[in-house]
């Protein structure tokens, strides 16, 4: 079996005692799950030890693999400089995961690295395998912002070209827990961060893989964890396999959690396939969701297929209702897809000559023209969660007072500037939080003067 183990670890500098110095005995309970995880590593005696970590090269589209063949690094920014490491990569690995996801467009490979130094979230745990195995290569892959089913998808990847090059492998998924467990913590504390600590470990300490993909992004970011996709992208190398997971360790002395679990796999287990079931679940939803939306959401679904298959603009239907072809408004078109914003664009004020036309351009936009994605791609279709937004004409107000984040949306003004954020959107709580989030995407500076406007929603989903 070309992986080994699994193991869920975290990664303080703390724990190192040239670091620590002392006080990384106040979690000696992680110190001793770890020093097990270090027994385990040389007992396998693996081929190759892959790595993820959150602190290595990230990219918010883009899964970073170590190039080269060999990298070094040092606690030095810690203030140890004595506790070193210089590791060799599996180049043969490496050019392997890297043809089999170019293979499938996927996009991972070695390149954009902006740091070739070995990062804290790989060197914690090699100091503890490396005191009890010195054999072994290294791989290290970064994380994305990409959804939670890439990264899965990522765990199958590696898992392949481990299988296809007989390479035996043990796979550290590094990652912190919250940081947001305790008032006198370094981050502070949201109820979001037990929470969170809670449910990760009682999922990994199942194997409850297919939970994974439960965690929504805006809970996850509450909870201010780090290691979440590190987790599932070790969960996909599992994938379609009986995993016996032990749980070593968990705490939160210092207001950040540290977990500790193994995971060996025990044979092929025809209901673990937790991607398909996942993508199974989200098609069966939207397709029920499909049958009772309603004309604006059709049409903007109709003109996001028709453009991504075709790369035309289709024409406004003459069926549409009386008010979508007579009324003229902005509108704004929104896309997620699996949980995630995939595209969203928009008008103010009304440019084309009917809300229907209003939507079609809006939605070609939104799958195609927003800067902070890739075009949608035809493969993706399936996935999507399309809304509409039609606006009222804004109004003018005296101050934040006359908002409310969950019945306005906001336009705030300096000059030439505008931003503007939609009103109840998951996640943003208060006005202030909703003025500032606008202000930033028009690149306003909220400490010179500004102007507000408010305009309602009328939302289609």
């Amino acid at each position: 079996m070309s992986i080994l183990a699994g193991f869920m670890v975290p990664h303080p500098p703390l724990i190192i005692p040239g670091v620590g110095k002392g006080e990384e005995k106040q979690i000696q309970e992680t110190i001793d799950a770890y020093e097990k995880v270090g027994d385990e590593v040389a007992a396998l005696a693996p081929d190759t030890i892959i790595f993820t970590s959150p602190h290595t090269v990230m990219y918010a589209d883009y899964f970073h693999i170590s190039p080269k063949e060999r990298a070094s690094g040092s606690f030095e920014r810690f203030r140890d400089p004595d506790t070193k490491f210089d590791e060799v990569y599996d180049t043969r690995l490496v050019s392997k995961i890297c043809q089999l996801a170019e293979g499938e467009d996927f996009p991972a490979g070695i390149y954009g690295e902006r740091d070739p130094l070995l990062d804290h979230g790989v060197m914690v745990p090699l100091y503890f395998i490396r005191r009890k195995y010195k054999g072994g290569k290294i791989v290290r892959i970064g994380l994305s912002g990409l959804d939670l089913s890439r990264h899965y998808h990522l765990g199958q990847l590696i898992r392949q070209a481990c299988e296809k090059t007989n390479t035996r492998a043990v796979f550290i998924a590094s990652g912190d827990l919250s940081h947001k467990l305790q008032y006198y913590g370094p981050y502070g504390y949201a109820k979001e961060g037990p929470e969170y600590d809670e449910r990760i470990m009682d999922v990994c300490s199942r194997a409850a893989f297919g939970e994974l993909f439960d965690f929504s992004e805006d809970f996850c970011d509450k909870a201010a964890e780090c290691g979440h996709r590190s987790f599932v992208i070790m969960a996909g190398a599992f994938d379609g396999l009986s995993v016996r997971a032990t749980k070593y360790s968990h705490q939160d002395v210092t207001g950040v959690g540290y977990g500790i679990c193994s995971f060996y796999p025990e044979g092929e287990d025809r209901d673990r396939f937790f991607l398909k079931q996942y993508e199974e679940r989200i098609r069966k939803q939207l397709i029920e969701k499909e049958k009772t939306a309603d004309a604006y959401v059709r049409l903007a679904r109709k003109a996001i297929e028709t453009y991504v298959l075709s790369g035309r603009q289709m024409k406004v239907p003459e069926d549409l209702p009386e008010e979508m072809l007579n009324q003229r408004a902005g509108t704004f078109v929104s896309i997620h897809e699996k949980g995630r914003l995939r595209g969203c664009i928009g008008t103010i004020l009304a440019v084309a000559k009917n809300i229907g036309e209003e939507i079609i351009l809006n939605a070609i936009s939104a799958c195609s023209r927003d800067p902070r994605f890739d075009p949608v791609r035809a493969d993706e279709l399936a996935y999507l969660d399309i809304s509409v937004d039609v606006l009222s004409i804004p109004e003018k107000i005296a101050s934040k007072d006359d908002l409310d984040v969950k019945r306005y949306g906001v336009i705030v003004s300096q000059g030439n500037k505008k931003g503007l954020l939609l009103p109840d959107l998951e996640g943003i709580d208060d006005v202030d939080e909703q003025v500032s989030i606008a202000a930033r995407k028009g690149r306003i500076d909220l400490q010179k003067p500004y102007q507000l406007e408010r305009f309602e929603v009328f939302r289609h989903e």
